[in-house]
This record gives structure tokens, sequence and C-alpha cells, in this order.
């Protein structure tokens, strides 16, 4: 029985939904303390993560193939966890100095666990032949960068 689709993002910040730490009116006690000190608790306080956090089953390395008017985006994903994944999907969308320029899509298929597959794709646009002929003229950088999304289904 399928209990839910997991994806994961390459970025450094996490999917994870992060809530804010809530902190009490001073008592009557305390009512001489200065508010200044109620917003050094404030930031002190550790937030807590959202019980809708999913685990991340995997971990993923990004190369790159040929890149000028058409480009190679090849992906290493690995099963770091214990049970397999199944209809396992690659998304990758390109960017050339900031700029969207394409993305491209692929089914890699059945990942078993502690295993690891490739998936691949190629963009093929014509922002981004564009792009490759102003960076040919010296007019623009060409700064490539992709940003990919990995799904997957997993049992318990």
């Amino acid at each position: 029985m399928v209990k839910g689709l997991v994806g994961t993002l390459l970025s450094v910040t996490s999917a994870v939904a992060v809530a804010g730490a809530v902190v009490a009116a001073p008592s009557a006690a305390n009512a001489a303390a200065p508010s200044s000190a109620l917003a050094v608790v404030a930031a002190n306080t550790p937030a807590t993560l959202s019980s809708t956090a999913k685990p991340h089953l995997i971990k993923y390395k990004i190369y790159w193939g040929r890149c000028k008017d058409t480009c190679r985006v090849k992906v290493r994903i690995t099963n770091i966890s214990r049970t397999t994944l199944y209809a396992v999907s690659l998304n990758a969308r390109l960017k050339v100095n900031g700029k969207k320029v394409g993305s491209c899509y692929d089914y890699v298929g059945t990942i078993r666990a502690k295993h690891s597959r490739w998936g691949g794709c190629t963009v093929r646009t014509r922002t981004l032949s564009n792009m490759w002929n102003r960076w040919l003229d010296g007019e623009i950088r060409f700064d490539r960068d992709v940003n990919t999304v990995v799904h997957y289904e997993y049992y318990r």
C-alpha cells in the first residue's frame, strides 16, 4: 500500500516548515523586566519542526554533459534508505544567468535499498540556443545552473 509521495529539492534550504516560538507575557514578579529582554528570549528560543516533515530517503549529485546550444543534465540518484523506492522520476529546470531557458523530465524507475541509478535528460530550446549564440558573440556570460526535483514512492 502506498503511504505517500515524497519529493526533495537539491537546494540547500530544506522543504521542512519551521514553526515560530511563542513567548508568554511576563508575570507580575517580572513586570520590571525591560521589553528588550523579551526580544532576546524570543530570539534564543529554539524553533520546532513541523510534524508534516517527510523523510529524505535519497541523495543525488548533478553532472553536466555537453552544454552549448543543447544541455545534457545527468543525475546520480542514490537510495540511502532500507526500503525500495518505486516510480522515481526526475525534473530538471535549467537557468542561464538566472533566466529560465528550459526544463526536461526523465523516468528513472525503481531503486533498490542502498543502490544507485542514473537519470538524465537533455534541454533543447530556442532560448538556450539564443543565449549560447549571444555568449559566442561576447555579449553575455554563460553561467548555467540547474534546479532538480526527484519524486518517488515507497511502501512501509
